[in-house]
């Protein structure tokens, strides 16, 4: 008796306890006990919608026509109370009627499907393209056509999330999972269109609130869109089992006024400029590594963490023999193409200064104390 009320005197602990920090809806985002589509801020998801309950109403009524005229003989004419079988005449009408009205049922369900299925697919005439480039476990996202055109960063897992779900006991936040460093940003009202591909393994782009899903395929271009009918933040997630840390690739669609737009190109443009360097420039140590610090706090502390000690397969940097290595052809070669079966991803798509960079930082930081120096242009010659 003692037992059964502290185990019913614990449960409700529990109960009150994970009430009392219980997550909230994330506008934008799941919400809690979700039944149904997320909220649709695009009309082609008000459309999905609303194929799937006129869906859902013809099939629920074509079932409880048929089961109950089925259930219905079965108890009316059954042998117990006293009804025998006997063969029926079957009437032309009948064939006629059980082919053509399947017939027509199909065809009322295909046309409203049809419509909203090509209008999913018609990309033509959109106001800005944005490539989306899935890869082991991040976006990468380059706006090449329309307002913003040249713009390109990557979209990683905040780090913070990363550490509440390596704490085994992640603290309830709303957006758990779903905070990214950089989001992708449109603007309201405009047809954006989405070219997915990826650099890996096959990943998909969803944002369930605009009703896209798209997979993104290694060597392959697809594309799909979205107009979002108002502003606010968005989020979806890969929805392609992609490795390991499948959990761990969030989407952020930040959705923001014409003029707020305008100001985010500008603001973006100015620091790409910042950025810009001349890879034949011959850098010092020092402030090799002190740019090599920032680029591997937004592309390599998720997985080699701040102590560069890495965690479960990941390898550690910190002593390796690859990092200390005089010879930073070899280091060079891994981050170019990768490693371990795509374990350690290519890093391509970083300039020759941050690759050359975040290399020399991880040869002279933590125990690594080799004083090599990396510049860009050896990168630039392990490119060709």
């Amino acid at each position: 008796m003692r037992a059964a009320v502290t185990t019913m005197f614990l449960g409700s602990a529990v109960w009150i306890t994970e009430s009392a920090h219980a997550v909230n809806d994330l506008p934008g985002g799941p919400a809690v006990n979700q039944l149904n589509f997320a909220p649709a801020a695009t009309k082609i998801a008000e459309e999905q919608h609303w194929l799937h309950w006129f869906m859902m109403i013809i099939c629920t009524v074509i079932f409880l026509i048929v089961f109950g005229v089925m259930f219905y003989s079965i108890l009316k004419h059954r042998k117990s109370v006293g009804h025998k079988s006997q063969e029926l005449a079957e009437p032309i009408w009948v064939e006629l009627g059980w082919t053509i009205v399947p017939l027509l049922i199909v065809i009322g369900m295909a046309l409203p499907a049809t419509k909203v299925l090509v209008a999913q697919k018609d990309t033509t005439n959109s106001d800005i393209t944005i490539k989306a480039t899935g890869m082991q476990w991040k976006w990468g996202y380059d706006y090449i056509k329309g307002e913003g055109e040249g713009i390109g960063f990557l979209s990683t897992l905040d780090n913070s999330h990363r550490e509440m779900s390596n704490s085994g006991n992640p603290p309830p936040t709303d957006d758990y999972l779903l905070k990214v460093d950089n989001p992708m940003v449109v603007p309201v009202g405009k047809k954006v269109r989405i070219i997915t591909t990826a650099n890996d393994v096959i990943h998909a782009w969803m944002v369930p609130a605009f009703g896209v899903k798209q997979d993104a395929i290694p060597g392959f271009v697809r594309d799909t869109w979205f107009r979002a009918e108002k502003t606010g933040d968005f989020y979806g997630q890969c929805a392609e089992l992609c490795g390991k840390e499948h959990a761990y690739m969030p989407i952020h669609v930040k959705v923001v006024s014409a003029e707020e737009y305008t100001a985010w190109v500008a603001d973006q443009q100015k620091a790409m400029a910042a950025l810009a360097d001349d890879p034949t420039k011959v850098w010092n140590l020092a402030d090799l590594v002190k740019r090599g610090e920032s680029v591997y706090a937004a592309n390599c502390v998720a997985c080699h963490q701040a102590t560069g000690k890495g965690a479960g397969p990941i390898k550690p940097l910190d002593g390796s023999a690859l990092v200390t290595d005089a010879d930073k052809s070899k280091m060079i070669a891994v981050m170019l193409n990768g490693a371990a079966g795509g374990a350690m991803p290519a890093w391509k798509q970083l300039s020759d200064t941050e690759l050359a960079a975040v290399m020399t930082y991880s040869k002279n930081s933590w125990s690594n104390k080799t004083e090599q120096i990396v510049q860009p242009a050896d990168v630039v010659a392990a490119r060709q």
